[in-house]
């Protein structure tokens, strides 16, 4: 399906993943409203793209989730598609979690993708055509230790994608799921990338996760996972995953300590 004026909205835009899928959807001439909360880089992005309008906002509030929508309907006179990229990342032990963030990070993460396509559908319904693209991340599917918060997340994800597409499948709205593996982006700190060297974590470029991101789009895959083995131990991990278990303990080990560094220095009591 062609993209060409497709009215788009598109969270975490302003991000490594984002800003780049951005400017692949904008080459393919859909008209974008770019959602993100670095509303300085949001700026900055919408200004070098052809038709693309800024809508800075904060995803962590049901208050937020609502303005963004509001804002994004007005400046594009509508929506064809809502794509949920937006995201936070944590990685450290489940004790060591602060309890703001975690609840920040459920709520950017997965309540917002909730609220947010709550609040397209009925538009979708009313046109009779849409389409909602939630990005999760085969740590949603392959559950990784010390990623607990982050896994969680995106394993609700991808259980929202698939009792929205059950629950929308008698209309012409279509859901769209994708799992990336690990990205080369800032959200995986410099922590996480020694952690992801000293354990073999495959990684990949944002460019080619980007593309990737938009042709599903323009095809309405229903579910995509990006990265081999990694889509092949989701079919293992979903059918044995006591076997997963095993196959990830000295991982787990190696990891365990990255996870401590990585939290030692904003721990809180």
């Amino acid at each position: 399906m062609s993209l060409n004026g497709k009215r788009i909205i598109l969270t975490g835009a302003a991000g490594g993943i984002g800003s780049l899928l951005a400017r692949e959807l904008d080459r393919q001439d859909a008209q974008l409203a770019l959602v993100d909360a670095n509303a300085a880089a949001l700026a900055q992005l919408a200004d070098e793209l052809g038709q693309a309008h800024a809508v800075p906002g904060d995803l962590s509030s049901a208050e937020g989730c609502e303005a963004v929508v509001s804002a994004a309907l007005h400046l594009l006179g509508g929506v064809d598609i809502l794509v949920n990229l937006a995201g936070l990342m944590s990685f450290r032990a489940i004790e060591d979690e602060d309890p703001a963030y975690l609840q920040t990070l459920m709520q950017v993460n997965l309540i917002a993708p909730m609220l947010l396509s709550r609040l397209v559908i009925p538009h979708f319904h009313a046109q009779g055509s849409g389409h909602i693209v939630n990005v999760g991340s085969i740590f949603g599917s392959i559950n990784f230790a010390y990623f607990t918060a982050y896994s969680t997340s995106k394993a609700g994800v991808r259980g929202f994608s698939e009792a929205l597409r059950r629950e929308l499948a008698d209309s012409h709205i279509d859901v769209t799921y994708i799992a990336p593996r690990a990205v080369r982006t800032p959200l995986n700190t410099d922590v996480i990338m020694r952690m992801g060297e000293a354990t073999g974590m495959n990684m990949d470029e944002p460019e080619q996760v980007a593309a990737k991101i938009a042709a599903a789009i323009a095809r309405r895959d229903k579910d995509v996972y990006l990265g081999f083995p990694e889509k092949l131990f989701v079919r293992i991990n979903a059918i044995l995953p006591r076997l997963v278990d095993k196959a990830v303990a000295a991982q787990n080990r190696t990891t365990r300590d990255f996870a401590k560094e990585a939290a030692a220095p904003t721990k809180k009591s």
